[in-house]
């Protein structure tokens, strides 16, 4: 058996994070290969490396002496490596940077270097391989993860180190110059690291034990969530609960690694798993609520529209030619119903509406702003009887105004609309009913 484990930046913030994170690697013989974040805060008003990184590479992109900076950023490190009593000097790689944030590298290096740094020193902690990830992560000439060429590579790199340490965040493009995912990208190289060792789970190491029912900042101390399916998680994700970067489903998806998210300050917490599918029941009928606000609705009106083909069809092209995604599309007999992200949609909106009337040649558009979509996700729902009924009336218990309602094929996600006001309130309803109360 083997495992991959990710730690965040927050679980190596500082030696004492690095002792908690190697006493979890050594008590399982089967944790082999390791991706480490960047140091993350060691205090709420401190700042993350990546963060420093950027700072010190603009003032070097200016030309500006940003030596001060970059002491800043040796400094954290070498307290690190002195508290953990290494006998290891980053004096060369330090000169290195210097020399390449002169020559104006570019700012994926710069971040990059933030993982690159402390993988070095988690190898020597450790007594594991470096693996620069440079080396076996691949981008293509766009800039696109190149799956296939990784994969290859780094499965064959990793027959040769039985424990390695490989940094996460980055990879190469094809002429040798460093590329990073987007923020959070420590999730997605742990997943890729995953598939190519073929390990047996991918363990993801972070600040919080596993997934929470709901947002802790509106409900007091929820409930976690056990056992998730990788759907569940996607529409949690996408409404907004994020503890795992989205793309790091996919690749350990397509192998059938679970993941589990642990917490490194809890290591006897068993966390959320996150599988493909299972016949474990969920603890209460849904798994998860997640939502987002700023939305509003476009109501387009016209009767007989649902025997004009192609009427739905009109409508988007509308939003299409105006760079406008949609986020949901109820319809009715008469009606249909956009709705879209409204900080996008704000300063265009005359355009879209005219192209609507141009188009699809409606009786009537209304226009609704300030809105809250609301997702309630869970696999237990399927067999549940009446849990509309039961939305609807948590809901109306507490005066909440349900603005839409649209149920997926799947049977797994209901999405409610609401105004912003109410965002908070039904939350707490639908939360309460479900998991506090289950009426």
């Amino acid at each position: 058996m083997s495992k991959v484990v990710k730690f965040g930046g927050s679980s190596l913030a500082s030696a004492e994070q690095f002792e908690k994170v190697g006493a979890i690697i050594r008590a399982e013989e089967e944790r082999r290969y390791v991706v480490p974040s960047a140091p993350g805060k060691r205090f709420k008003e401190d700042t993350k490396v990546t963060d420093m990184l950027y700072g010190c590479y603009a003032i070097a992109e200016d030309g500006k002496d940003f030596k001060k900076e970059l002491n800043a950023i040796k400094d954290r490190y070498n307290e690190i490596i002195a508290g953990l009593k290494l006998e290891l000097s980053l004096e060369k790689e330090f000169e290195v940077i210097e020399k390449n944030f002169k020559k104006k590298a570019g700012s994926n290096y710069a971040a990059s270097r933030g993982e690159y740094l402390n993988g070095i020193i988690m190898a020597n902690y450790l007594g594991y391989d470096f693996i620069d990830a440079a080396e076996v992560i691949f981008f293509d000439e766009n800039g696109d993860f190149d799956a296939d060429k990784t994969n290859e590579v780094l499965s064959k790199r990793l027959e040769k180190s039985p424990k390695a340490v490989v940094p996460g965040f980055y990879g190469a493009l094809p002429d040798g110059t460093v590329k990073t995912f987007s923020r959070g990208g420590s999730d997605v190289t742990g997943s890729i690291v995953a598939k190519a060792a073929k390990a047996d789970i991918y363990e993801n190491w972070t600040d919080v034990s596993g997934f929470l029912i709901a947002d802790p900042r509106i409900i007091n101390n929820p409930k976690g969530i056990e056992v998730i399916t990788y759907k569940e998680l996607r529409e949690l994700s996408y409404m907004g609960a994020g503890v795992l970067h989205e793309d790091a489903i996919f690749p350990v998806r397509q192998e059938g690694i679970p993941i589990n998210i642990r917490n490194t300050n809890a290591p006897a917490d068993n966390g959320t798993w996150i599988v493909g599918s299972t016949c474990q029941k969920s603890k209460y009928t849904i798994t998860g609520i997640a939502g987002k606000k700023g939305f509003c609705s476009i109501n387009i009106e016209k009767d007989m529209m649902n025997s004009e083909v192609g009427f739905g069809r009109k409508v988007l092209q509308a939003f299409e030619e105006n760079g406008i995604s949609f986020e949901h599309v109820p319809s009715g007999i008469d009606t249909m119903t956009v709705f879209v992200h409204q900080d996008e949609f704000m300063h265009k909106e005359q355009k879209v509406v005219a192209g609507i009337n141009r188009l699809a040649k409606p009786d009537a558009i209304e226009i609704e702003s300030d809105l809250a979509l609301i997702a309630v996700v869970g696999r237990g729902m399927k067999n549940a009887r009446g849990t509309a009924g039961r939305i609807f009336s948590a809901l109306a218990h507490v005066n909440v105004n349900v603005r839409m309602i649209d149920q997926g094929s799947s049977e797994q996600n209901i999405i409610i609309g609401v105004a912003n006001s109410d965002f908070e309130n039904a939350i707490r309803a639908i939360y309460d009913i479900f998991v506090e109360t289950q009426i």
